[in-house]
Protein backbone atom coordinates (compact mmCIF):
# COMPACT_ATOMS: atom_id res chain seq x y z
CA UNK A 1 0.00 0.00 0.00
CA UNK A 2 3.06 2.44 1.03
CA UNK A 3 4.61 2.12 -2.21
CA UNK A 4 1.15 2.53 -4.26
CA UNK A 5 0.99 5.70 -2.30
CA UNK A 6 4.69 6.37 -3.49
CA UNK A 7 4.13 5.88 -6.98
CA UNK A 8 0.72 8.29 -7.24
CA UNK A 9 2.43 11.09 -5.23
CA UNK A 10 5.70 10.72 -7.87
CA UNK A 11 2.90 10.61 -10.53
CA UNK A 12 1.17 13.47 -9.18
CA UNK A 13 4.41 15.76 -8.99
CA UNK A 14 5.22 14.72 -12.26
CA UNK A 15 2.13 16.04 -13.62
CA UNK A 16 2.00 18.91 -11.81
CA UNK A 17 6.00 19.53 -12.48
CA UNK A 18 4.94 19.73 -16.05
CA UNK A 19 2.08 22.74 -15.79
CA UNK A 20 3.99 24.02 -13.27
CA UNK A 21 7.40 24.62 -15.40
CA UNK A 22 6.06 28.33 -16.40
CA UNK A 23 7.08 29.58 -12.79
CA UNK A 24 10.66 28.83 -13.17
CA UNK A 25 10.09 32.54 -14.72
CA UNK A 26 9.11 34.12 -12.17
CA UNK A 27 11.14 32.42 -9.47
CA UNK A 28 14.78 33.36 -11.59
CA UNK A 29 13.46 37.13 -12.43
CA UNK A 30 14.70 38.71 -9.62
CA UNK A 31 17.64 36.12 -9.08
CA UNK A 32 18.93 37.02 -12.20
CA UNK A 33 18.13 40.94 -12.16
CA UNK A 34 20.30 40.83 -8.53
CA UNK A 35 23.18 38.47 -10.95
CA UNK A 36 23.32 41.43 -13.79
CA UNK A 37 23.86 44.20 -10.93
CA UNK A 38 27.01 42.59 -9.08
CA UNK A 39 28.68 42.03 -12.82
CA UNK A 40 28.49 45.41 -13.42
CA UNK A 41 29.82 45.93 -9.60
CA UNK A 42 32.49 42.68 -10.09
CA UNK A 43 35.62 45.10 -10.10
CA UNK A 44 34.73 46.29 -6.54
CA UNK A 45 37.03 43.63 -4.61
CA UNK A 46 36.08 42.44 -0.18
CA UNK A 47 37.80 40.58 1.90
CA UNK A 48 38.53 37.35 0.68
CA UNK A 49 37.49 37.56 -2.86
CA UNK A 50 35.14 39.85 -5.18
CA UNK A 51 31.80 40.96 -4.55
CA UNK A 52 30.09 38.61 -6.85
CA UNK A 53 31.34 35.67 -5.18
CA UNK A 54 29.85 36.59 -2.29
CA UNK A 55 26.62 37.70 -3.49
CA UNK A 56 25.98 34.37 -5.27
CA UNK A 57 25.57 32.15 -2.07
CA UNK A 58 23.01 34.88 -1.03
CA UNK A 59 21.23 34.80 -4.00
CA UNK A 60 21.02 31.36 -4.12
CA UNK A 61 19.58 30.93 0.17
CA UNK A 62 17.44 33.86 -0.72
CA UNK A 63 15.76 31.39 -3.43
CA UNK A 64 15.73 28.28 -1.85
CA UNK A 65 13.95 29.80 1.24
CA UNK A 66 11.24 31.53 -1.29
CA UNK A 67 10.77 28.89 -3.49
CA UNK A 68 10.89 26.55 -0.77
CA UNK A 69 8.78 27.93 1.90
CA UNK A 70 6.58 30.56 0.09
CA UNK A 71 6.23 28.22 -3.25
CA UNK A 72 4.84 25.91 -0.80
CA UNK A 73 2.64 27.73 1.16
CA UNK A 74 1.31 29.77 -1.29
CA UNK A 75 0.06 26.63 -3.29
CA UNK A 76 -1.65 25.10 -0.32
CA UNK A 77 -3.34 28.53 0.51
CA UNK A 78 -4.79 28.71 -3.14
CA UNK A 79 -5.78 25.21 -3.52
CA UNK A 80 -7.77 25.11 -0.30
CA UNK A 81 -9.77 28.09 -1.04
CA UNK A 82 -10.00 26.64 -4.31
CA UNK A 83 -11.20 23.41 -2.98
CA UNK A 84 -8.79 21.01 -4.28
CA UNK A 85 -7.90 19.68 -1.04
CA UNK A 86 -11.54 18.97 0.35
CA UNK A 87 -11.33 16.85 -3.00
CA UNK A 88 -8.31 15.17 -2.42
CA UNK A 89 -9.59 13.87 0.94
CA UNK A 90 -12.59 12.28 -0.55
CA UNK A 91 -10.20 9.93 -2.72
CA UNK A 92 -8.54 7.12 -0.21
CA UNK A 93 -5.33 8.13 0.94
CA UNK A 94 -5.58 11.44 -1.22
CA UNK A 95 -4.07 13.51 0.77
CA UNK A 96 -1.05 11.05 0.95
CA UNK A 97 -0.56 11.31 -2.36
CA UNK A 98 -1.19 15.08 -2.73
CA UNK A 99 0.90 15.87 -0.10
CA UNK A 100 3.56 13.78 -2.00
CA UNK A 101 2.99 15.47 -5.29
CA UNK A 102 3.09 18.47 -4.22
CA UNK A 103 6.60 18.41 -2.05
CA UNK A 104 8.47 16.58 -5.17
CA UNK A 105 6.96 19.38 -7.69
CA UNK A 106 8.34 22.24 -5.02
CA UNK A 107 11.79 20.63 -4.69
CA UNK A 108 11.99 20.28 -8.86
CA UNK A 109 11.11 23.88 -9.20
CA UNK A 110 13.72 24.87 -6.73
CA UNK A 111 16.65 22.94 -8.18
CA UNK A 112 15.66 23.86 -11.40
CA UNK A 113 15.57 27.67 -10.37
CA UNK A 114 19.22 27.14 -8.51
CA UNK A 115 20.68 25.47 -12.04
CA UNK A 116 19.36 28.38 -13.92
CA UNK A 117 21.17 30.77 -11.42
CA UNK A 118 24.31 28.92 -11.27
CA UNK A 119 24.69 28.72 -15.32
CA UNK A 120 23.73 32.48 -15.36
CA UNK A 121 26.70 33.19 -12.57
CA UNK A 122 28.97 30.79 -15.02
CA UNK A 123 27.95 33.04 -18.00
CA UNK A 124 28.46 36.62 -16.28
CA UNK A 125 31.53 35.51 -13.67
CA UNK A 126 33.77 33.89 -16.11
CA UNK A 127 35.96 32.39 -12.84
CA UNK A 128 33.06 30.90 -11.50
CA UNK A 129 33.52 26.99 -11.61
CA UNK A 130 32.41 23.64 -9.28
CA UNK A 131 35.31 21.58 -8.27
CA UNK A 132 34.46 18.13 -6.77
CA UNK A 133 35.14 19.11 -3.19
CA UNK A 134 32.59 22.09 -3.66
CA UNK A 135 29.71 19.95 -5.77
CA UNK A 136 29.71 17.48 -3.14
CA UNK A 137 29.48 20.27 -0.36
CA UNK A 138 26.18 21.58 -2.69
CA UNK A 139 25.00 18.13 -2.76
CA UNK A 140 24.11 18.00 0.78
CA UNK A 141 23.13 21.50 1.68
CA UNK A 142 21.03 21.91 -0.69
CA UNK A 143 18.59 18.96 0.31
CA UNK A 144 19.12 20.00 3.95
CA UNK A 145 17.67 23.58 3.05
CA UNK A 146 14.92 22.00 1.55
CA UNK A 147 13.87 19.54 4.12
CA UNK A 148 14.65 22.45 6.86
CA UNK A 149 12.02 24.89 4.79
CA UNK A 150 9.14 22.88 3.11
CA UNK A 151 8.14 21.60 5.71
CA UNK A 152 7.70 24.91 7.40
CA UNK A 153 5.98 25.78 4.26
CA UNK A 154 3.56 23.41 4.45
CA UNK A 155 2.53 24.21 8.10
CA UNK A 156 2.20 27.93 7.81
CA UNK A 157 0.11 27.26 4.46
CA UNK A 158 -2.17 24.91 6.63
CA UNK A 159 -2.30 27.80 9.31
CA UNK A 160 -3.22 31.06 7.42
CA UNK A 161 -6.72 31.41 6.51
CA UNK A 162 -6.20 33.54 3.56
CA UNK A 163 -3.79 34.37 0.74
CA UNK A 164 -3.65 38.10 1.17
CA UNK A 165 -2.09 37.05 4.55
CA UNK A 166 0.99 35.99 2.91
CA UNK A 167 2.29 39.93 2.18
CA UNK A 168 2.74 39.83 5.82
CA UNK A 169 5.24 36.84 6.01
CA UNK A 170 6.78 38.27 3.03
CA UNK A 171 7.66 41.16 5.43
CA UNK A 172 8.11 38.81 8.00
CA UNK A 173 10.59 36.36 5.83
CA UNK A 174 12.65 39.76 4.21
CA UNK A 175 13.38 40.89 8.19
CA UNK A 176 14.89 37.24 8.72
CA UNK A 177 17.05 37.42 5.37
CA UNK A 178 18.40 41.05 6.73
CA UNK A 179 18.60 39.46 10.08
CA UNK A 180 20.50 36.14 8.84
CA UNK A 181 23.28 37.60 7.22
CA UNK A 182 23.13 35.80 4.18
CA UNK A 183 24.79 38.15 2.37
CA UNK A 184 27.34 39.59 4.94
CA UNK A 185 28.89 37.67 7.60
CA UNK A 186 27.13 38.04 11.14
CA UNK A 187 30.71 38.66 13.06
CA UNK A 188 30.35 42.39 13.14
CA UNK A 189 27.10 42.47 14.42
CA UNK A 190 26.62 42.39 18.07
CA UNK A 191 26.78 39.31 20.34
CA UNK A 192 22.85 39.34 21.08
CA UNK A 193 22.43 40.12 17.15
CA UNK A 194 24.97 36.82 16.03
CA UNK A 195 22.58 34.50 18.91
CA UNK A 196 19.73 35.57 17.49
CA UNK A 197 20.44 35.29 13.75
CA UNK A 198 21.76 31.74 14.16
CA UNK A 199 18.57 30.46 16.22
CA UNK A 200 17.07 30.35 12.50
CA UNK A 201 17.70 27.84 9.61
CA UNK A 202 18.37 30.30 7.30
CA UNK A 203 21.65 31.26 8.55
CA UNK A 204 22.95 27.78 8.88
CA UNK A 205 21.56 27.22 4.74
CA UNK A 206 23.53 30.40 4.23
CA UNK A 207 26.61 29.32 6.21
CA UNK A 208 26.45 26.04 4.34
CA UNK A 209 26.56 27.49 0.47
CA UNK A 210 29.21 29.81 1.20
CA UNK A 211 31.32 27.03 2.64
CA UNK A 212 30.52 25.25 -0.71
CA UNK A 213 30.28 28.42 -3.10
CA UNK A 214 32.93 30.60 -1.49
CA UNK A 215 37.34 30.66 -1.61
CA UNK A 216 38.64 29.20 1.73
CA UNK A 217 40.09 32.73 2.03
CA UNK A 218 36.54 34.15 3.19
CA UNK A 219 36.33 31.55 6.61
CA UNK A 220 38.36 34.70 8.00
CA UNK A 221 35.03 36.58 7.84
CA UNK A 222 32.51 33.80 9.67
CA UNK A 223 31.69 33.25 13.34
CA UNK A 224 34.64 31.23 14.41
CA UNK A 225 36.54 31.85 11.37
CA UNK A 226 35.03 28.10 10.10
CA UNK A 227 32.47 27.21 8.23
CA UNK A 228 31.17 24.63 10.51
CA UNK A 229 29.94 22.01 8.55
CA UNK A 230 28.61 19.44 11.23
CA UNK A 231 27.03 21.84 13.22
CA UNK A 232 25.00 23.30 9.89
CA UNK A 233 24.47 19.72 9.36
CA UNK A 234 22.63 18.90 13.16
CA UNK A 235 21.17 21.84 13.16
CA UNK A 236 19.41 21.89 9.86
CA UNK A 237 18.18 18.17 10.71
CA UNK A 238 16.68 19.73 13.77
CA UNK A 239 14.66 22.16 12.52
CA UNK A 240 13.79 19.48 9.55
CA UNK A 241 12.16 17.38 12.00
CA UNK A 242 10.73 19.81 13.87
CA UNK A 243 9.23 21.66 11.01
CA UNK A 244 7.90 18.22 9.37
CA UNK A 245 5.88 17.11 13.40
CA UNK A 246 4.25 20.71 12.83
CA UNK A 247 3.27 19.96 9.38
CA UNK A 248 1.88 17.13 10.44
CA UNK A 249 -0.17 18.77 13.33
CA UNK A 250 -1.08 21.77 11.05
CA UNK A 251 -2.01 19.45 8.37
CA UNK A 252 -4.16 17.20 10.74
CA UNK A 253 -5.98 20.48 12.59
CA UNK A 254 -6.62 22.12 8.91
CA UNK A 255 -7.85 19.16 7.56
CA UNK A 256 -10.85 18.45 10.20
CA UNK A 257 -11.42 22.46 10.19
CA UNK A 258 -12.18 21.45 6.89
CA UNK A 259 -14.10 18.52 7.30
CA UNK A 260 -16.34 20.73 9.68
CA UNK A 261 -16.77 23.54 7.45
CA UNK A 262 -17.73 20.89 4.56
CA UNK A 263 -20.51 19.03 6.83
CA UNK A 264 -21.85 22.49 7.86
CA UNK A 265 -21.93 23.94 4.64
CA UNK A 266 -23.70 20.87 3.54
CA UNK A 267 -26.05 21.37 5.85
CA UNK A 268 -26.68 25.03 5.58
CA UNK A 269 -27.45 23.68 1.89
CA UNK A 270 -29.92 21.15 2.44
CA UNK A 271 -31.89 23.62 5.15
CA UNK A 272 -31.73 26.30 2.10
CA UNK A 273 -33.49 23.78 -0.52
CA UNK A 274 -35.80 22.13 1.89
CA UNK A 275 -37.16 25.88 2.69
CA UNK A 276 -37.35 26.33 -0.99
CA UNK A 277 -39.20 23.57 -1.87
CA UNK A 278 -41.84 24.15 1.28
CA UNK A 279 -42.27 27.50 -0.48
CA UNK A 280 -42.46 26.52 -3.85
CA UNK A 281 -45.37 23.37 -2.78
CA UNK A 282 -47.16 26.27 -0.62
Amino acid sequence: MLTSIVKLGIERGRIELNQSLSYILNYTFFPIVALVVMYFLRGVVVQGGSLGSYALPGIISMNLLFTGFMGLATNLISEREEGTLMRARTIPFGIHTYLIGKVLCQVALTLITILVIMVASAALFGNFFLGGPRLLALTWVLPLGLTSTLPWGAAFGSLIRHPRNLSFISLGMMGLLSLSGIFYPVSGQALWSQILSQASPVYWIGLGVRGALMPETAVVAEVGQSWRMLETTLVLIIWSLLGTLAAISMMRRSSRKEGGRGLMRSAWIRRRRSRYRGRHRA
